[in-house]
């Protein structure tokens, strides 16, 4: 948690430069489309960043957040609503709520925070992004591994595991390198793909009667 929260402060200097050099007596605002509430360690991190140049909310600053949750359905709704007024910056958080944000705009500099900005093709490269999209990698498909071996060992004699896997943002191939994974282990890897939260409690009913 350590290092994820240095990175995401380190972001600042990613910060697009309407919100790096303030105008005197202007008021800012800031459209965030985000899974997560805003207690969540990743948006206290760049609220507490903002405030470092300066920027207040209620001050001169304005923030319109919409949390979606696991209600990806909810994306074209809150993203009208969020951007019905024009923004300094848009904030979106995954691979959903980022596509949606470049669709809305093409010049309004969006900050995006999603497992692999490069991979979805979001961005050219992190070096050199390009267009009106910057943000983090937080690269937590490839800790994927990790957990599974992590798992595997703590439970001896393993033989069959399942996995909820989000199709939105996870790729089929890295599902197929967690199913290779468990296999060389001699473990069954079941993975069972969802998209919606009604499916990951549809799972949870099937497994308990199972």
């Amino acid at each position: 948690r350590r290092e994820f929260i240095t990175l995401l402060g380190g972001t600042a200097a990613g910060w697009p430069l309407a919100l790096r050099a303030q105008e005197a007596g202007r008021k800012y605002r800031i459209a965030a489309l985000l899974p997560n509430p805003r207690n969540s360690p990743s948006w206290v991190v760049l609220s507490n960043e903002l405030q470092q140049f300066g920027f207040i909310e209620s001050q001169n600053l304005t923030i319109d957040f919409r949390v979606y949750g696991q209600h990806i359905e909810l994306l074209s709704e809150y993203a009208e609503e969020l951007f019905r007024t024009p923004a300094d910056v848009i904030v979106a958080g995954r691979d959903p709520a980022i596509r949606i944000a470049q669709q809305a705009t093409k010049t309004i500099p969006i900050l995006a925070l999603t497992d692999d900005m490069v991979g979805s093709g979001f961005v050219r490269s992190l070096a050199s992004p390009g267009g009106n999209t910057t943000g983090v990698s937080l690269l937590a498909t490839e800790l994927d591994g990790k957990r599974q071996d992590i798992l595997i060992e703590a439970v001896p004699g393993l033989r069959r595991m399942a996995a909820l896997a989000d199709t939105n943002t996870t790729a089929p191939p890295q599902l197929e390198a967690l199913r290779d994974a468990a296999r060389t282990r001699r473990v069954e890897l079941s993975i069972h793909r969802v998209s919606k939260s009604e499916e990951i409690a549809m799972f949870t009913r099937h497994i308990t009667m199972a």
